[in-house]
């Protein structure tokens, strides 16, 4: 078995908040399983990328709403590396939709892939984890706007709402089976905005926070950080939204 410690990261395809977070833990000799779904080329050219820095990387294709295709990952993984000690799940869907036009499909959609998703890849890992005697870390991800919900996200942000009590349920459930086996949750405000956002709703979000600028994905992955080296931290929910969720400059946002 490989004595280096293993990291799974989910949405690692694109190179979003799942990439920095693998490149900064394949930095710190974690070696790095990086989940897609459909975007396998970049997937691999982001392995082969931590490879040329002198890391140990592999991609795994899963869709994450099908139990036995997660199921299949966790073994895949455990299969190359030996072990998994760290699981820090970003896959994600969001986009917006007036609630006129959401369907039953819409919110199925939004349901599977941030609920159900991040549900079972807790399950899977974290029952791998709590077989082994150091157990590992699970990080999370949820959003801050779930406690202030704005429009046009109506399909969204029940999916997420739900991230916190997994959180908090998964933490007793492993704990129970592993206490060396911890989950801690991450609330993002705006922190890489998509780039086709409008620029009024960006200046908005900025607008939203105590400090005035829009995040950066180091400051997610030093909050990834925290959770995985702070042995003492479980069942928590940390917002890094730079106060947005403690501010509110609007009444509409």
């Amino acid at each position: 078995m490989d004595s280096k410690k293993v990291a799974l990261i989910t949405g690692g395809g694109r190179r979003r908040i799942g990439w920095n977070v693998a490149e900064t833990l394949a930095k710190r000799g974690y070696s790095i399983a990086l989940h897609y779904r459909t975007s396998g080329s970049e997937a691999e050219e982001n392995v082969q990328q931590i490879v040329k820095q002198g890391g140990d990387a592999a991609a795994f294709g899963a869709d994450l709403t099908d139990e036995k295709q997660v199921g299949t990952m966790v073994e895949q993984v455990q299969k190359r590396f030996g072990r998994i000690d760290v699981l820090v799940h970003t896959a994600a869907l969001w986009h917006p939709k007036k609630l006129e036009e959401v369907t039953a499909a819409d919110m199925r959609g939004f349901l599977e892939i941030n609920t159900l998703g991040t549900f079972l890849c807790c399950q899977q890992a974290g029952l791998a984890m709590a077989k082994q005697p150091e157990g590992g870390s699970i990080v999370v991800f949820g959003d801050w706007a779930c406690i202030r919900p704005y429009a046009d996200y109506a399909a969204y942000f029940p999916s997420k709402g739900a991230i916190p009590t997994l959180t908090w349920t998964m933490a007793v459930e492993l704990a129970a089976r592993n206490p060396r086996v911890r989950v801690n949750c991450i609330l993002p405000g705006p922190v890489m905005l998509p780039a086709d956002l409008p620029a009024h709703e960006r200046e908005q979000a900025i607008r939203g926070t105590l400090v005035k600028r829009e995040g950066s994905p180091q400051n997610i992955v030093l909050a990834v950080l925290h959770f995985i080296e702070n042995d003492f931290v479980t069942g928590t929910c940390l917002p890094v939204d730079g106060g947005r969720s403690v501010y509110a400059p609007d009444s509409d946002h």
